[in-house]
């Protein structure tokens, strides 16, 4: 119980690092101890979030983040007290999550709009121009309390310009928009975009967790920890935007991070999870702020004696190229991309090349892929969170020639028949979760690219 109420605590980021590890470090020397006396001792949490915290103690097996057997990962199951309390149309803020409206409709600082919007287990936070305050969840715009008034300009540009640097204010002002990873030691770590639009600021944050999820908590299947245990390679996740593919990226590089004794390099834009080294020596770099590009920052990686390279987008020729002689000359490379599945995927790698070069780099592609994971978060049906549908391609001697003979489009048969070896179509696994009662079949039809076989559930 002690260790889902510190998971649970650590999902809300209602203390910084320092405090959850003294925290753990209590409970791992005391196994009987109270968590929530342990934080009233302490004076670390009022007794709203306590109490809140303590009805948390007795969860059922799926609130306590059970996961499914399959490939499905049960993920963003929100938080019970923030539903209520939306449900009697109450006004959160002052009476759940601590923070009050001041005189001008508004919450006092950007950190109390980003504390909300952890609190209601948020993926997005929006802070925009003429329109109140809202937020994703569970992949769905909603205000971030009932009946909240618009911002105005000021109010935006007094909210979004205090958390800039200088050199981020010279940005906006210049390209007019600016990103980067904005850190508060109360509510942790935030992916924001900052940009200027025709009526003022507008600003919008993602929520990132304060700790790195593992691949069994993301309910990733076992075999895809084999993809974590090549010396070279290219592995791909792909997805739409927001479909969770750096939470699943993370997960890959702390399994690396646990097992192996390895050089770890990721490039990112911007840096997002913060890994500690386990075995492993792990280098981040950020782009703009530590490098120019990532092509730049891959080339110079070569030369830094890495084992990993976790590239955080493949955006141009130049970086797709590199990560593909990266991946042939003895390293293994993770990197991301904006694709719905496999197939998509290795066209979408090639298409960048010139057309008189695509013989050699498909050649290249077929020999050093690793496998493709492609997921889609899904709004589950009981209104809980999301959940999500994975396809999986596993690179095997029946799919090497289809990719070095420019047959993507019969991957999906292959992937059929390449079960026992840890493939699945994406259509397999919304079909699993529509049977399982996980998520309506309207959502399944929509996403499916064979529909013929979501129509009966839909009568």
């Amino acid at each position: 119980m002690n260790a889902f109420l510190i998971d649970t605590l650590a999902a809300q980021g209602w203390l910084d690092e320092e405090k959850m590890s003294a925290l753990r470090q209590a409970v791992e020397a005391d196994s009987g101890l109270s968590v929530v006396d342990f934080l009233r001792e302490n004076g670390w949490l009022g007794e709203e979030h306590l109490a809140w915290l303590q009805s948390q103690a007795e969860p059922s097996a799926e609130q306590a983040g059970g996961n499914d057997e399959s490939v499905i990962g049960v993920v963003q199951e929100g938080n019970d007290g923030a539903d209520d309390a939306r449900a009697k149309g109450l006004l959160p803020p002052e009476v759940e999550a601590g923070v009050v409206l001041g005189e001008d409709g508004a919450l006092r600082g950007l950190n109390d709009y980003l504390k909300l919007g952890r609190f209601y287990g948020a993926s997005d936070v929006h802070v925009g121009v003429y329109s109140p305050p809202v937020m994703r969840r569970f992949g769905t715009l909603v205000p971030m309390w009932p009946n909240a008034p618009m911002l105005t300009p000021a109010q935006t540009e007094r909210l979004l310009l205090a958390i800039l640097t200088e050199n981020q204010k010279k940005q906006l002002k210049s390209r007019g928009d600016v990103d980067f990873c904005y850190f508060s030691s109360e509510q942790g770590r935030f992916r924001a975009s900052v940009v200027t639009q025709r009526l003022g600021i507008d600003g919008v944050f993602r929520v990132i967790d304060s700790r790195v999820k593992t691949m069994e908590e993301l309910g990733l299947p076992e075999h895809l920890k084999g993809l974590t245990q090549y010396n070279n390679g290219l592995v791909l996740i792909t997805g739409p935007g927001g479909c969770g593919k750096s939470t699943t990226m993370a997960a890959f590089i702390e399994e690396v991070n646990s097992t192996r004794h390895d050089h770890i390099i990721t490039i990112e834009d911007p840096i997002e999870f913060v890994f500690a080294s386990k075995h492993c020596h792990i280098t981040q770099r950020e782009v703009h702020s530590h490098t120019e590009s990532f092509s730049r920052a891959l080339r110079a990686a070569l030369r830094e004696d890495p084992d990993i390279i976790m590239v955080g987008e493949m955006r141009d020729l130049e970086t797709v190229s590199l990560a593909i002689r990266a991946a042939e000359t003895g390293h293994l490379v993770f990197a991301t991309l904006h694709t719905r599945n496999a197939a998509r995927t290795l066209d979408r790698v090639l298409d960048v090349f010139p057309v008189e070069q695509q013989p050699q780099i498909r050649t290249m592609v077929a020999g050093s892929l690793r496998g493709v994971v492609s997921q889609q978060l899904i709004p589950r049906l009981d209104g809980r969170g999301q959940a999500m549908a994975l396809e999986i391609l596993i690179n095997t001697r029946a799919v090497e020639p289809l990719i070095r003979d420019a047959k993507t489009f019969m991957l999906p048969g292959v992937m059929q028949t390449g079960k026992k070896v840890g493939c699945r179509v994406m259509d397999d696994s919304l079909l699993e979760l529509v049977r399982k009662g996980i998520i309506a079949p309207k959502e399944a039809f929509e996403r499916a690219e064979n529909k013929v076989m979501f129509r009966e559930f839909l009568q």
